[in-house]
């Protein structure tokens, strides 16, 4: 086994005039800036041996991941493990400060910041993001991969494999829109870790990118 290289590529920007948080609802597609992004993470890439592509469901995972792909001549794999996280409060509009936290009515769902009580199990993320990241691995041998996914799964994952507890505080996530966290292996074992911003001159211009609607 050699030295292989899997890119974990959050999406661009989502167009979403309303301000919700959407989670893995469908319907909800790149912006043009976003799109923008897409192909800016493309050109990131040009000059690596990219063999495999795969993404989230999600429509704006799979719009990212189409320039990849296409600059690869390679079609774009849909692996479920890469979904964004399930969260109570999608479909709803929520962000810091709008006192939705401090709302008694979502005190229960809030009770438990270290599982989380609101939504997906930060260890059940883990375990199927490490799971798609090593799968990309054997498919990649040798040369490198590309997978598209969102901006908490992608964060999780990271800190499973530095070993790092899982429950964070979302403001301090490494992970901007179109952002690469890049995973080396030599053989199976992870030997590094590496993070790019390949759109950030396009980040710098999104109102939404400090935000973790939908992420």
């Amino acid at each position: 086994m050699g030295k292989t290289v899997v890119h974990v590529l959050r999406h661009g920007e989502v167009y979403n005039p309303d301000g919700i948080l959407y989670g893995r609802l469908p319907g909800f597609r790149l912006s043009e800036l976003g799109v923008q992004m897409a192909k800016a993470a493309a050109q990131g890439l040009a000059e690596r041996e990219v063999v495999h592509v795969a993404a989230s469901p999600l429509e704006r995972a799979q719009q990212t991941a189409e320039p990849i792909a296409a600059q690869f001549r390679l079609p774009v794999g849909v692996d479920e493990r890469l979904i964004e996280s399930a969260n109570w409060f999608e479909g709803k509009k929520v962000s810091p400060g709008d006192g939705s936290f401090r709302d008694p009515r979502n005190w229960w769902v809030l009770r438990d910041p270290v599982t989380p009580s609101w939504g997906e199990a930060y260890r059940a993320i883990a375990e199927r993001m490490f799971a798609a990241l090593h799968a990309a691995r054997i498919a990649a041998e040798g040369r490198e991969a590309v997978l598209v996914s969102h901006q908490l799964p992608i964060w999780t994952l990271r800190r499973y494999v530095e070993r790092k507890r899982l429950w964070h505080d979302p403001r301090r996530r490494q992970c901007a829109l179109a952002s690469l966290t890049t995973f080396h292996f030599d053989g199976a074992k992870i030997v590094g870790i590496g993070y790019s911003e390949p759109a950030a001159h396009l980040v710098a211009m999104s109102p939404t990118a400090r935000t973790a609607k939908g992420a």
